[in-house]
Parts: structure tokens; sequence; C-alpha cells
């Protein structure tokens, strides 16, 4: 604030000395969240624009990367094409990609007649992917060296191309049709004798992705094999670009915030939660409130069934919400570590037998701890049969809880469904409507004997 403040005050004065003291002084990705909140209101739009243009032109284009996808498409609305133009020659290959789909057709058209035709047709490509590949997340900007060449004469390759390069780090060699033929690391180019050739030192067992793969494939293998970047060919094994790190890391990041938000059963949000419009949010968030309600009426169907057990063991209602609830908690923890395992890659449909199992162990000793934990205070309320009733009724519904919580993630899965979907809300909604119709029917068939 006080940054966001004292670059308002100097914008207002034109005092240019103030600002070039500044502005030197503020990371990027900080610049970036200044002018965001800048456009938040519409009194400061002019000045978080004065303010970006105010900057060099590279640093214009660092710091527009770093704003998110609405904001960028706000302010590319209300500036020129020749601007706008300059600012995506200097973007990231990647960058350019996902700033070129949020823009209008008409915007698009015009934007691609400034461009070289080379530069045209690569950015076409890469806008052209489906979200959610790797496609869609890599960079073209990589240092590619062709085989056959001697250590030295690669050195001067690798000095040509690095300038416009995302990472230097790994270098990636193809052959004569643009195939992945190797890797190998820019500490083993700088140690090799000159005359060496690639071709003796670069590794052939390359980790490679298709272009097609799913983003959460791209972020497992770059987190199982510890890689600063993972090269994307297409379906002729040629090399089109390479998942760095960093935009991993982003995956990461996004994929977690949307299961999150499944996992209490809102929809996607498009950007924070902070800059979702209320309609957005409200209609997000009301269509599995609403289908949970008429859920929910199960459960006071069950409680209506069984109204002459109640009225004659009035102490029963005591115990409902705690079982209920507990077997809810059973679920909820059960459906919440199989979503995360698949998540993963920990487990998958395969291991459904195994961890059935396991489930079964672990649920049925959690149950039978919880009873005997309630069964004392089931003597206090009730006597002696209202506590069997309670004991037997919070074993089943927890194993009942467990395994549902467990075994819905892959029904949805095989249905084609993310499986986070099974989110706590449902999971539990759904076991209250069992959980009633369990516990009424084993007091009616202890106390009542029907």
């Amino acid at each position: 604030m006080q940054h966001q403040q004292a670059l308002l005050a100097a914008l207002a004065q034109g005092d240019s000395e103030a600002l070039d003291a500044r502005l030197p002084q503020i990371r990027s990705a900080d610049l970036a969240d200044i002018l965001e909140q800048m456009l938040e209101d519409e009194a400061q739009v002019d000045s978080a624009l004065a303010l970006l243009k105010s900057l060099p032109m590279e640093r214009q284009a660092s710091v527009f990367g770093h704003l998110p996808n609405d904001a960028q498409d706000e302010m590319a609305g209300r500036v020129e094409d020749a601007w706008l133009s300059r600012i995506l020659d200097k973007m990231g290959s990647d960058e350019r990609a996902d700033l070129f789909k949020v823009l209008g057709d008409d915007r698009k058209e015009a934007l691609l007649r400034r461009m070289a035709r080379r530069e045209r047709e690569a950015l076409k490509r890469l806008a052209s992917y489906e979200e959610g590949t790797a496609g869609a997340l890599m960079t073209a900007d990589y240092v590619a060296i062709p085989m056959g060449l001697t250590v030295s004469r690669a050195m001067m390759r690798v000095r040509q191309t690095a300038p416009d390069a995302e990472t230097v780090y790994q270098l990636y060699v193809v052959d004569e049709q643009g195939r992945l033929a190797g890797t190998m690391s820019l500490r083993q180019l700088m140690v090799a004798r000159p005359q060496a050739t690639i071709d003796e030192l670069m590794i052939r067992d390359v980790i490679s992705i298709n272009v097609d793969a799913e983003q959460e494939e791209v972020v497992r293998v770059v987190a199982r094999y510890d890689l600063l970047a993972l090269p994307v060919i297409d379906g002729d094994a040629r090399l089109v670009g390479i998942v760095t790190h960093d935009d991993a890391l982003d995956v990461v990041e996004s994929e977690a915030t949307e299961d999150i938000h499944k996992g209490m059963s809102i929809g996607q949000l498009e950007g924070g939660v902070s800059r979702v419009p209320l309609w957005s949010l409200y209609r997000k968030r009301v269509t599995w409130l609403v289908l949970l309600v008429f859920g929910n009426l199960f459960s006071g169907a069950g409680i209506a069934h069984f109204e002459d057990t109640i009225a004659a063991q009035v102490t029963l209602v005591f115990f409902l919400p705690l079982l209920i609830g507990s077997g809810g908690n059973a679920g909820a923890q059960a459906a919440t570590l199989m979503v995360r395992g698949m998540a993963t890659g920990d487990v998958g449909i395969k291991d459904w037998g195994k961890l059935l199992g396991r489930e079964l162990l672990v649920a049925g000793s959690l149950g039978l701890t919880m009873a005997l934990a309630v069964a004392p205070i089931g003597v206090m309320r009730g006597g002696e049969a209202v506590a069997m009733v309670v004991a037997i009724s919070m074993i089943c519904i927890v194993l009942f809880g467990s395994l549902l919580g467990m075994c819905l993630p892959f029904v949805l899965d095989r249905l084609g469904w993310d499986p986070a979907t099974a989110s706590a809300p449902l999971v539990t909604t759904l076991i209250d409507a069992s959980g009633v119709v369990i516990y009424f029917s084993i007091a009616a068939l202890i106390l009542t004997g029907s």
C-alpha cells in the first residue's frame, strides 16, 4: 500500500524523478500486484496504464506477463494495437499465447498482421493447443542443438539462442527432422573438451511428454524426476517446446485450489475469490447446495418412517446427530484420502480391491473405538438396551460411511467424472440419509423386535 500511494502521488504530480527512483526497487511481480489493485478502481485505470507505460519496454512486458488474464484483457482493451504488439514481441512465447487466447477475434487479426510470418505461425500454433494440456502450458523458448556439432560450435549456438530462451541450464539435441535425440546440461557442455562432439556427451534416454498429455501428468513427471524443464514432443517425436518447473508449480497451485473448491461443492472460479463477481460466486455455490437440500429430504423421510420407534424411545433422538455426524466425518476423511491419492497418482482403479480390504479393517476399528466411547453415555441416558443400539449403530454407520467415502471417488472416475466431486458435503448428505435408516432399523429390531 505504501508503494502504491507513493507511486500514485508521483504520477499525479508528474514527478518523473520520484518514479525513476522507486520503480527499480519494486520487483515485476510486486508491481503487477499494485497494478491489479489499481485496476479494481475505475478511477485509477488510467493511472495504472500510465505507470506501466513509464517503464522500459522489456520491464513492461515482464510486469504485464505477471498480471492475471482478466487484468491483461482489461488493459489490452484500453491500449492501441502498436503498443500491444510491442508487448507481445517482448513476452515469453507461453505468456504471449495465453494473452492471445483472451483477446477478441478482431484484435487477434490486427495483431497478427503486425507480426512476421514465422512469429505469426508460431503464436497461432501455441494458442491452438487445448487448455489443460502440455501444449497449452509449454514455451517454445528453449535451446536446441543439432546433432553432430562439436562442443565449441555448440557453445556458439547456445550464445546465439540463450538471450531468448526461458532456461539455458538444460539443452536439447535434435536430429535433422527436429526429433528429440538427447539432452545435456550446460555444465556438461562447459567442462567438455572443445573438440568432443555432442553425440558423445548427450544423454539419449530422455524423459519427455506428449503435447496432448494432461497438465496433471506434466506435474507428476516434473515432480517425480526433479526436472528443471520437461521437453514436450508431438506425435512424430519432434521437439515442440518445454515446460519449466515454475510453470509446473503454477499448475500445482491451480489444481490444488480447484480440488479444494470441488471438495466443498463449489464450481470452478475464474480468478481469485476477491475478483469474482457476486452473481458468479452465487451461481457457483448454489447448484450443489440446492441439490443437497433435496438429498437431505431423505433423512427426513427416514425419520418419518420410524415415528413409532422414536415415540416409544424418545432418548434415541439424543444420539441421532452424534451418529450421523460421526459417519459423515469418517466418510469425508476416507473420500479426501482417496481423492488426494488419485490426484497424486498414489492410487488407481487397480488398487481398489486392496484398498477396500484395508478400509474395512481401519473403519471397523474406528467404529468399534467410537462405539466404546459412546456406550457409557447410552447407558446413562437410556439403559443397556439403548446403549447396545447406539454402539452397534456407531460401528455400522462409521463402517458404511468410510466404505462409501472410499468407493465414491473410484465410481465417479469410472463414469468419467472428476473424483474431487466426491466432496465432503456430498458424502455427508448421503451418509446422513443412510445413517438415519441404519440407526432406527437397528433400534426397531432390538428395542421392539420388529
